[in-house]
């Protein structure tokens, strides 16, 4: 049985009109935000009726639900999270969110493999510098919904049986597994200093950022200009430029029937848009997430493991995934 967002549509007696029409949450955006482009991270998981019934494909019931591909992604670089009965991969194995900074790493993330990036220092962000990438496409996307239909659904752990039972799968199942600890990550307190928010909507991503942040902001997101993954190499930074201020908001893609993501808002964060280069000379424009302060993270979370430093001692990045998004002031 295949499970499309146009089901969920159908279900809700939601009618878009015209074959062009654009979603609501890409009109609340322009409203909102009109000198904010919006990244192309947005823009491919807008619903739209011109998408075809496999382009807006949301979960496969009976099917191994992807989780968010990201070879940069979800615990730095090099990490493919993929199919999970034969992971195939490179960097860590599924575990706990490293996103998510209050988790300890499970033993299955700490087999990593030593020829590629994790998690880097910021010195290291300098022209010149080779790191081992992988950028990984992840072709299972969940797609936007309308504000008005997600919160006609529950969305909470106490629910999960009628969440279940309205998309149509089963608790012991791998995807009824990732909705639950997308549920949990999203209800868990987040570090001290944080505050997090789950968005289910593009419409309540856009308030919660307008607030923290007001509306003199923008999104950006990592760009790979390539259809399909690209090999493990190594790549060279040609350029790192600082965007924003210190305080700003990373929103992270969960794994869920439509699109939800984990938004945290951080004051001691220096983003920065990277340009890097393959030795096939493929470029990539990247974005890096550099957390200034790291005192309140788990002792045990997968940073401090992969690079041998202590909480609080040195600025720790990342690379963000092509699906993730974060919001700088300008």
């Amino acid at each position: 049985m295949k499970f499309t967002i146009l089901h969920v549509f159908t279900l809700f007696s939601v009618t878009l009109v015209g074959s062009h029409a654009t979603t609501t949450g890409e009109t609340y955006w322009n409203s909102v935000l009109p000198n904010s482009p919006m990244p192309k991270a947005v823009k491919d998981l807008l619903y739209t009726t011109e998408r075809d019934d496999e382009t807006i494909t949301a979960t496969r019931v009976g099917k191994q639900v992807q989780a968010p591909n990201v070879g940069v992604g979800r615990g730095g670089i090099g990490v493919h999270y993929g199919n999970r009965r034969n992971p195939g991969s490179v960097g860590v194995q599924p575990g706990k969110n490293p996103f998510v900074y209050n988790y300890a790493a499970s033993k299955d993330q700490l087999k990593d493999d030593p020829n590629v990036a994790l998690f880097f220092l910021e010195k290291d962000l300098h022209q010149g510098k080779e790191m081992n990438l992988h950028f990984t496409k992840n072709d299972q996307k969940s797609m936007f919904l309308p504000r008005k239909v997600v919160d006609s659904i529950p969305f909470s752990s106490k629910d999960l049986p009628q969440i279940y039972n309205r998309f149509s799968v089963k608790p012991d199942s791998m995807e009824g597994q990732d909705m639950k600890q997308t549920l949990n990550e999203c209800e868990n307190k987040g570090i001290e200093g944080e505050e997090k928010y789950c968005a289910t909507s593009l419409e309540s991503m856009v308030d919660f950022v307008t607030t923290k942040l007001g509306k003199k902001v923008k999104a950006i997101s990592t760009e790979v200009n390539a259809k399909e993954s690209t090999p493990l190499q190594k790549y060279k930074v040609e350029l790192a430029k600082k965007r924003g201020g210190d305080k700003v908001v990373v929103c992270h893609k969960q794994i869920y029937p439509y699109a939800v993501f984990y938004c945290h808002e951080t004051v001691a964060t220096r983003v920065y848009a990277v340009s890097v280069v393959g030795v096939d000379g493929m470029k990539v424009n990247v974005v890096a997430v550099c957390h200034i302060d790291t005192a309140k993270w788990n002792p045990k979370h997968l940073a401090f493991q992969v690079l041998k430093v202590k909480p609080g001692s040195v600025p720790v990045c990342h690379f963000l995934p092509e699906d993730h998004v974060v919001w700088v002031q300008y």
